[in-house]
């Protein structure tokens, strides 16, 4: 063989390995580009759409011509039976105010047609509609009535003004109460409540709102540390972190992200639920949070959960549901055909909807059944889950989206199954996502916070209200307690005795949002349709 020809042959192998290498790069940048256009345009639910559901239409012998089944195999599955729910209007609380509007008919119409006399009544139909009444403004005078002596005019004695929750301020615990409802659980910005206020005839503007914002955070500090000590005193807690833009931040610029961490923690009849800013996102912040702390932390894959669970005292949980939107985005990003065949992401989330199948049934089982039946069923699942990923990795390219599902879930593989341990461990971090919603859906709204302090304030107003809505107190009622109590408060006892599971239960109820002893009359009568 020519030196020439041993050299084209070279240059050709050189050129194929090239060739394989940017059309490996074009998939990659393809399906890329086809999950970004999915994320822009699709839906953004995770929920899988099973394959037959396009076939809904079509013959039955078409769905089922290859006789395969379509649900993962995880056992007999008791349903139980349900009831149908009663048809018409929905009936309205009785623990709502009642007032009676009466409607007669004239005297005349009162006198029988036979010519018998009056007619008597047998009774009445009652037709009841919803009716609300806007926030109303009013103004509390504080009267202090002075007492001195005629006679040797020592001085005057009068009677002392309550404790304030903002002293020598015109704003009332149930002002407070309103705005810092009105912000942290509706997510309505200060700049749109001052023209809602200012419609009652009173001047507000939103540097004062702000300013008794930053008060209450300030006032309520007491219980956010007697929360902090319950949520370590519990061998379970959830994290997650999301982003805040606070603008007037030493050393950053206005544009730059800080970080909003959350906590959810306590015993299940006790939840607290943490909020805490930072303008760093780094390890030593988690590290902080948890000091002291011996137990689980539920979390997502961040490198700086793994770090801090490195330490013996902290166990780290992972979270399923990390895994399951991987494994999501490689199915979406591939090219849509009704003759697509399942692949290797669709196997994973296979495997994954068994998983989160036994979950539902272990909902409402107790802590020892939960984890038998975790032990029986999901066990075997994750096995197989297993043994399949450690055959398959080694064959896929880790830049794309499916190598880089797998490599996720290979390292985060320690920490997934660390659920079947205990029952009272949750599969995913889900619940932490939940609890930190209404912040990202406030901060949509309000967009940033002014100051550090504002931030702070906000932190722990959210714990707050997401912690009375943890335990089923509604908030307005609570935040107008603490409000009036607080600056009362001398000892421990006083400030424990203000926290959720300790308050009186008239703030508790199923149904968020009202009370069980309405502070308005409701015996009143308005007679319409006779002369009064």
């Amino acid at each position: 063989m020519s030196k020439a020809h041993s050299n084209l042959l070279e240059s050709n192998e050189e050129l194929r390995v090239l060739n394989r290498g940017l059309h490996a790069r074009i998939d990659i940048l393809e399906e890329q580009n086809r999950l970004l256009r999915h994320q822009q345009f699709a839906p953004s639910s995770e929920k899988s759409v099973p394959e037959q559901q396009g076939h809904l239409f079509d013959e039955a012998e078409e769905t089922a011509e290859d006789g395969t089944e379509t649900e993962d195999d995880i056992g007999e599955i008791a349903v139980p039976a349900h009831t149908r729910k009663k048809g018409g209007r929905r009936s309205l609380s009785e623990d709502l105010p009642r007032v009676r509007i009466e409607h007669d008919i004239p005297e005349e119409q009162k006198l029988c047609a036979c010519g018998c006399g009056l007619m008597s009544r047998i009774g009445e139909e009652v037709t009841e509609q919803l009716d609300i009444i806007p926030a109303k403004i009013q103004v509390l005078q504080h009267v202090r009535f002075k007492y001195a002596c005629k006679s040797c005019e020592e001085g005057v004695t009068i009677a002392p003004l309550p404790p304030q929750p903002i002293p020598k301020s015109i704003a009332s615990p149930g002002l407070l109460a309103y705005i810092v409802t009105g912000k942290y659980v509706d997510g309505l910005p200060l700049y749109r409540m001052v023209p809602v206020l200012n419609r009652s005839g009173i001047e507000f503007n939103r540097t004062l709102l702000s300013r008794w914002v930053i008060k209450c955070g300030d006032l309520v500090q007491p219980l956010i540390n007697l929360f902090t000590d319950h949520l370590l005193n519990y061998d379970i807690i959830a994290m997650d972190e999301t982003g805040v833009q606070v603008l007037k931040e030493p050393g950053k610029k206005p544009q730059s992200k800080s970080y909003m961490w959350g906590q959810k923690g306590g015993p299940p009849d006790q939840p607290v639920i943490l909020f805490h800013y930072d303008p760093s996102r780094g390890e030593h912040v988690a590290k902080g949070l948890l000091e002291d702390y011996t137990g689980y932390l539920v979390s997502d894959g961040y490198q700086v959960y793994l770090n801090v669970t490195s330490d013996s005292t902290i166990v780290g949980v992972g979270c399923m549901a990390h895994v399951r939107r991987k494994f999501n985005d490689v199915i979406k990003a591939l090219e849509k055909s009704k003759k697509r065949k399942p692949g290797l992401a669709d196997h994973a989330m296979k495997a994954i909807r068994s998983l989160y199948r036994i979950e539902k049934l272990a909902k409402d089982m107790s802590n020892h059944e939960r984890q038998r039946l975790r032990e029986e069923k999901a066990k075997p699942i994750l096995e197989d889950l297993r043994e399949w990923i450690t055959k398959v990795i080694s064959t896929t390219p880790p830049t794309s989206l499916l190598g880089k599902a797998l490599h996720y879930i290979d390292k985060q593989w320690p920490r997934l199954i660390r659920y079947l341990d205990d029952g009272r461990l949750p599969i995913d971090n889900n619940e932490m996502e939940r609890v930190i919603k209404p912040f990202v859906i406030g901060r949509k709204n309000w967009l940033f916070s002014n100051s550090q302090n504002g931030a702070k304030a906000s932190a722990n107003l959210y714990g707050i209200v997401e912690t009375a809505k943890a335990n089923g107190i509604e908030p307005y009622s609570y935040l107008r307690h603490i409000f009036t109590e607080l600056p009362k408060a001398q000892t421990v006892e006083d400030f424990e005795a203000l926290l959720p599971w300790n308050v009186d239960r008239m703030f508790s109820d199923n149904n968020l949002g009202r009370l069980r002893q309405p502070p308005w009359p409701v015996d009143l009568i308005i007679k319409k349709g006779v002369p009064v």
